[in-house]
Protein backbone atom coordinates (compact mmCIF):
# COMPACT_ATOMS: atom_id res chain seq x y z
CA UNK A 1 0.00 0.00 0.00
CA UNK A 2 2.76 2.24 0.85
CA UNK A 3 4.60 1.50 -2.77
CA UNK A 4 1.13 2.16 -4.36
CA UNK A 5 0.27 5.59 -2.47
CA UNK A 6 3.84 7.10 -3.59
CA UNK A 7 3.74 5.89 -7.04
CA UNK A 8 -0.15 7.54 -7.16
CA UNK A 9 1.80 10.84 -5.17
CA UNK A 10 4.95 10.86 -7.56
CA UNK A 11 2.28 10.26 -10.54
CA UNK A 12 1.04 13.45 -9.85
CA UNK A 13 4.04 14.94 -9.26
CA UNK A 14 5.13 14.46 -12.69
CA UNK A 15 1.48 16.17 -13.94
CA UNK A 16 2.29 19.36 -11.79
CA UNK A 17 6.08 19.46 -12.67
CA UNK A 18 4.81 18.68 -16.37
CA UNK A 19 2.31 21.37 -16.12
CA UNK A 20 3.58 24.48 -13.79
CA UNK A 21 6.06 22.96 -11.47
CA UNK A 22 5.70 22.23 -7.89
CA UNK A 23 6.04 18.66 -7.49
CA UNK A 24 7.88 18.34 -4.27
CA UNK A 25 4.70 19.23 -2.72
CA UNK A 26 3.75 16.06 -3.48
CA UNK A 27 6.94 13.82 -3.38
CA UNK A 28 8.17 14.73 0.07
CA UNK A 29 5.48 14.91 2.34
CA UNK A 30 4.16 11.74 1.02
CA UNK A 31 7.63 10.06 1.89
CA UNK A 32 7.03 11.55 5.70
CA UNK A 33 3.38 10.33 5.59
CA UNK A 34 4.84 6.57 5.06
CA UNK A 35 7.07 7.10 7.89
CA UNK A 36 10.15 7.86 6.38
CA UNK A 37 12.70 10.31 8.67
CA UNK A 38 12.05 13.72 7.54
CA UNK A 39 16.27 13.91 5.83
CA UNK A 40 15.47 10.65 4.00
CA UNK A 41 12.12 12.00 2.33
CA UNK A 42 14.39 15.26 1.19
CA UNK A 43 16.71 12.80 -0.37
CA UNK A 44 14.90 10.16 -2.11
CA UNK A 45 12.17 12.96 -3.02
CA UNK A 46 14.45 14.26 -4.56
CA UNK A 47 15.68 11.08 -6.57
CA UNK A 48 11.76 10.56 -7.51
CA UNK A 49 11.98 13.73 -9.69
CA UNK A 50 15.64 14.28 -11.18
CA UNK A 51 14.89 12.09 -14.14
CA UNK A 52 12.10 14.71 -15.31
CA UNK A 53 14.72 17.68 -15.34
CA UNK A 54 16.83 15.51 -18.01
CA UNK A 55 14.17 15.34 -20.24
CA UNK A 56 13.06 18.90 -20.03
CA UNK A 57 16.28 19.89 -20.67
CA UNK A 58 17.01 17.48 -23.57
CA UNK A 59 13.61 19.17 -24.85
CA UNK A 60 15.31 22.85 -24.42
CA UNK A 61 18.63 21.64 -26.09
CA UNK A 62 17.91 24.12 -29.08
CA UNK A 63 17.36 26.95 -27.00
CA UNK A 64 20.04 26.30 -24.88
CA UNK A 65 22.35 26.15 -27.59
CA UNK A 66 21.92 29.88 -28.00
CA UNK A 67 24.21 29.82 -25.09
CA UNK A 68 28.13 30.32 -25.44
CA UNK A 69 29.55 27.08 -24.54
CA UNK A 70 31.53 29.24 -21.99
CA UNK A 71 28.19 29.76 -20.03
CA UNK A 72 27.04 26.74 -20.45
CA UNK A 73 30.44 25.18 -18.82
CA UNK A 74 30.69 27.98 -16.19
CA UNK A 75 26.78 27.94 -14.93
CA UNK A 76 26.85 23.53 -15.03
CA UNK A 77 30.15 23.70 -13.09
CA UNK A 78 28.68 26.21 -10.80
CA UNK A 79 26.03 24.02 -10.15
CA UNK A 80 27.93 20.58 -9.49
CA UNK A 81 29.44 22.91 -6.33
CA UNK A 82 26.32 24.25 -5.40
CA UNK A 83 24.67 20.75 -4.99
CA UNK A 84 27.28 18.82 -3.64
CA UNK A 85 27.45 22.17 -1.20
CA UNK A 86 23.67 22.08 0.00
CA UNK A 87 23.88 18.25 0.23
CA UNK A 88 26.87 18.25 2.85
CA UNK A 89 24.92 20.63 4.65
CA UNK A 90 21.60 19.06 4.76
CA UNK A 91 24.15 15.96 5.92
CA UNK A 92 25.12 18.16 8.63
CA UNK A 93 22.10 19.35 9.76
CA UNK A 94 20.83 17.48 13.05
CA UNK A 95 16.92 15.76 11.91
CA UNK A 96 15.45 17.73 14.49
CA UNK A 97 16.48 21.36 13.33
CA UNK A 98 15.14 19.89 9.99
CA UNK A 99 12.30 19.40 11.10
CA UNK A 100 11.97 22.34 12.66
CA UNK A 101 12.85 24.21 9.51
CA UNK A 102 10.65 22.45 7.06
CA UNK A 103 7.48 24.18 7.88
CA UNK A 104 9.14 27.41 7.00
CA UNK A 105 10.76 26.19 3.68
CA UNK A 106 7.38 24.93 2.29
CA UNK A 107 5.84 28.20 3.16
CA UNK A 108 8.44 29.99 1.26
CA UNK A 109 8.78 27.70 -1.86
CA UNK A 110 4.65 28.48 -1.46
CA UNK A 111 4.93 32.09 -1.38
CA UNK A 112 8.02 31.83 -4.62
CA UNK A 113 5.63 30.07 -6.26
CA UNK A 114 2.69 32.50 -5.96
CA UNK A 115 4.72 35.14 -6.85
CA UNK A 116 7.20 34.47 -9.33
CA UNK A 117 5.42 36.56 -12.23
CA UNK A 118 5.92 39.62 -9.89
CA UNK A 119 9.57 38.19 -8.98
CA UNK A 120 11.01 37.90 -12.54
CA UNK A 121 8.90 41.31 -13.23
CA UNK A 122 11.33 43.46 -10.56
CA UNK A 123 14.42 41.08 -11.48
CA UNK A 124 13.73 42.45 -14.78
CA UNK A 125 13.38 45.49 -14.00
CA UNK A 126 16.20 45.44 -11.27
CA UNK A 127 18.79 44.09 -13.99
CA UNK A 128 21.91 46.32 -14.83
CA UNK A 129 24.24 44.11 -15.06
CA UNK A 130 26.89 42.69 -12.84
CA UNK A 131 30.48 40.99 -12.38
CA UNK A 132 31.44 37.51 -13.06
CA UNK A 133 32.09 37.27 -9.39
CA UNK A 134 28.70 38.63 -8.31
CA UNK A 135 26.91 36.08 -10.81
CA UNK A 136 29.17 32.88 -9.72
CA UNK A 137 28.69 33.73 -6.16
CA UNK A 138 24.55 34.02 -6.39
CA UNK A 139 24.62 30.83 -8.43
CA UNK A 140 26.28 28.67 -6.11
CA UNK A 141 24.09 30.15 -3.22
CA UNK A 142 20.98 29.07 -5.31
CA UNK A 143 22.26 25.85 -6.31
CA UNK A 144 23.42 25.11 -2.36
CA UNK A 145 19.85 25.99 -1.61
CA UNK A 146 18.49 23.39 -4.53
CA UNK A 147 20.91 21.06 -2.79
CA UNK A 148 19.68 21.52 0.54
CA UNK A 149 15.96 21.32 -0.47
CA UNK A 150 14.35 21.50 -3.73
CA UNK A 151 10.97 22.61 -2.85
CA UNK A 152 10.91 26.29 -4.87
CA UNK A 153 14.13 26.13 -6.61
CA UNK A 154 13.27 26.26 -10.42
CA UNK A 155 11.47 29.62 -9.34
CA UNK A 156 14.61 31.18 -7.24
CA UNK A 157 16.53 30.00 -10.87
CA UNK A 158 14.53 31.68 -13.51
CA UNK A 159 14.32 34.80 -10.33
CA UNK A 160 18.25 34.73 -10.44
CA UNK A 161 18.58 34.28 -14.16
CA UNK A 162 16.18 37.60 -14.68
CA UNK A 163 17.67 39.53 -12.51
CA UNK A 164 21.37 38.50 -13.96
CA UNK A 165 20.02 39.69 -17.70
CA UNK A 166 19.34 36.26 -19.45
CA UNK A 167 16.79 36.81 -21.74
CA UNK A 168 14.13 34.32 -23.88
CA UNK A 169 11.99 32.43 -21.72
CA UNK A 170 12.41 28.67 -23.39
CA UNK A 171 16.05 29.28 -23.22
CA UNK A 172 16.04 30.29 -19.74
CA UNK A 173 13.26 26.95 -18.57
CA UNK A 174 15.85 24.64 -20.56
CA UNK A 175 19.02 26.34 -18.73
CA UNK A 176 17.15 25.96 -15.72
CA UNK A 177 16.44 22.41 -15.71
CA UNK A 178 19.82 21.62 -17.54
CA UNK A 179 21.15 22.88 -14.06
CA UNK A 180 18.45 21.42 -11.96
CA UNK A 181 19.56 17.95 -13.14
CA UNK A 182 23.22 18.35 -12.68
CA UNK A 183 22.93 20.03 -8.98
CA UNK A 184 20.26 17.23 -8.43
CA UNK A 185 22.21 14.43 -9.88
CA UNK A 186 25.47 15.50 -7.65
CA UNK A 187 23.64 15.72 -4.48
CA UNK A 188 21.66 12.37 -4.78
CA UNK A 189 25.14 10.62 -5.27
CA UNK A 190 26.04 12.28 -1.76
CA UNK A 191 22.70 11.12 -0.50
CA UNK A 192 23.21 7.60 -1.93
CA UNK A 193 27.01 7.41 -0.49
CA UNK A 194 25.15 8.62 2.88
CA UNK A 195 22.72 5.80 2.97
CA UNK A 196 19.58 8.59 3.20
CA UNK A 197 17.95 7.27 -0.07
CA UNK A 198 15.14 4.41 -0.18
CA UNK A 199 15.87 2.46 -2.95
CA UNK A 200 13.00 1.07 -3.23
CA UNK A 201 10.87 4.17 -2.51
CA UNK A 202 12.57 5.96 -5.13
CA UNK A 203 12.57 3.38 -7.49
CA UNK A 204 8.54 3.44 -7.20
CA UNK A 205 8.87 7.20 -7.75
CA UNK A 206 10.94 7.56 -10.74
CA UNK A 207 8.75 5.37 -12.65
CA UNK A 208 5.73 7.50 -11.32
CA UNK A 209 6.78 10.74 -11.91
CA UNK A 210 8.63 10.11 -15.40
CA UNK A 211 4.99 8.54 -16.58
CA UNK A 212 3.12 11.81 -14.62
CA UNK A 213 5.24 13.65 -16.50
CA UNK A 214 4.46 12.03 -19.77
CA UNK A 215 0.79 12.51 -18.82
CA UNK A 216 1.00 16.38 -17.89
CA UNK A 217 2.12 17.32 -21.29
CA UNK A 218 -1.15 16.13 -23.00
CA UNK A 219 -2.88 17.59 -20.14
CA UNK A 220 -1.07 20.63 -20.80
CA UNK A 221 -3.53 21.03 -24.20
CA UNK A 222 -6.64 21.22 -22.10
CA UNK A 223 -6.50 22.60 -18.69
CA UNK A 224 -6.13 26.46 -17.77
CA UNK A 225 -2.39 27.39 -16.70
CA UNK A 226 -3.89 29.68 -13.71
CA UNK A 227 -6.19 26.44 -12.56
CA UNK A 228 -2.85 24.38 -12.09
CA UNK A 229 -1.32 27.30 -10.27
CA UNK A 230 -3.82 27.64 -7.73
CA UNK A 231 -3.96 23.67 -6.92
CA UNK A 232 -0.38 24.01 -6.11
CA UNK A 233 -0.66 27.25 -4.30
CA UNK A 234 -3.44 25.45 -2.60
CA UNK A 235 -1.67 22.16 -1.78
CA UNK A 236 1.82 24.50 -0.65
CA UNK A 237 -0.69 26.46 2.10
CA UNK A 238 -2.20 23.53 3.38
CA UNK A 239 0.87 21.42 3.86
CA UNK A 240 2.21 24.57 5.59
CA UNK A 241 0.47 24.64 8.03
CA UNK A 242 -0.36 20.63 9.01
CA UNK A 243 3.85 20.88 8.92
CA UNK A 244 3.96 23.86 11.21
CA UNK A 245 1.04 22.54 13.70
CA UNK A 246 2.48 18.72 13.94
CA UNK A 247 5.86 20.55 14.45
CA UNK A 248 7.48 18.58 11.09
CA UNK A 249 5.66 15.47 11.20
CA UNK A 250 2.27 15.83 8.81
CA UNK A 251 0.83 12.67 10.70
Amino acid sequence: MDNLFLFVAAFGAGVLNALAGGGSFLTFPALVLTGVPVLAANATSAVAVFPGYLASAVAFRRELAQYPRAVLVRVLCLSVLGGASGAVLLLNTPPDLFRAIVPWLLIAATVLFAFQGSLKRWADGRNSGHSWGVEALATWAVTSYAGFFNGGAGIIIVTLFSFLGYRGLKATIGLKDAMSFVLTATSVAIYASAGLVYGTFALVMMGGTIIGGYCGSLIARFLPEWLLRGVIILIGVVLSVVFFRQGGHPY
